[in-house]
């Protein structure tokens, strides 16, 4: 038999799927994350970084790399904590995903690097507004008229008041491109640099 049998026989007899789902889980951590990185660090790197191109291409891998074993090893922990706090208390309790996450957060994502900084700021985004969205489906509150536009306006408004007076405070990569869109277009001394390239 061979290893290929096997395994499809051991998957097909429902036995260790628990198990079995981890590791499937480890690979679409690191499928996903490749899907995601490569494309935006292939764009950004060549929108913002004049080096040469075997560079560029090392920090395109490297950042698709760390992506990757970044959501593919968190993956593997909070699945594997979720089924040990299940095996342990026979049943799920309303708290294992979060106590997973917090423990699978630290231990792959405590670390402040670049990849790491996008991925937690991406997802504080969506929490909340998620739990905004959570607040008014539990009649917390009632839904607020007009919310997106008062978001938006106060993002924008937020964003461009700490890039025109503190912009250290902003990520490096907003940074790069509010410098771009806001003013790299002040500087020009001729048709050249005024609408074919940038200075």
């Amino acid at each position: 038999m061979s290893a290929t049998d096997a395994i499809n026989k051991l998957i097909a007899s429902g036995a260790n799927h628990d198990l079995l789902a981890i590791v499937k889980g480890f690979r679409n951590g690191a499928v996903y994350g490749a899907k995601i990185r490569f494309p935006h660090a292939l764009v950004m790197t060549f929108l913002f970084r004049r080096t040469n191109l075997k560079d560029m291409a090392r920090s395109i891998l490297t950042l698709t790399y760390q992506h990757s074993r970044n959501l593919a090893f968190f993956v593997t922990i909070y699945k594997t904590l979720l089924l040990v706090q299940r095996k342990i208390k026979g049943f799920e309790h309303n708290a294992d995903s979060f106590i997973a996450g917090i423990i699978g957060g630290y231990i792959v994502f405590g670390k402040n690097t670049a990849v790491n900084n996008q991925i937690v700021l991406y997802l504080f985004s969506r929490i909340s507004v998620g739990l905004a969205k959570l607040a008014v489906k539990r009649k917390i509150i009632s839904k607020p008229q007009h919310s997106f536009p008062v978001f938006a306006a106060l993002t924008w408004g937020i964003v461009m008041w700490l890039f025109r007076h503190d912009r250290d405070t902003l990520q490096p990569s907003l940074q790069s491109s509010m410098q771009y869109l806001y003013n790299d277009s002040d500087v020009f001394d001729s048709i050249g640099n005024w609408l074919l390239s940038n200075k």
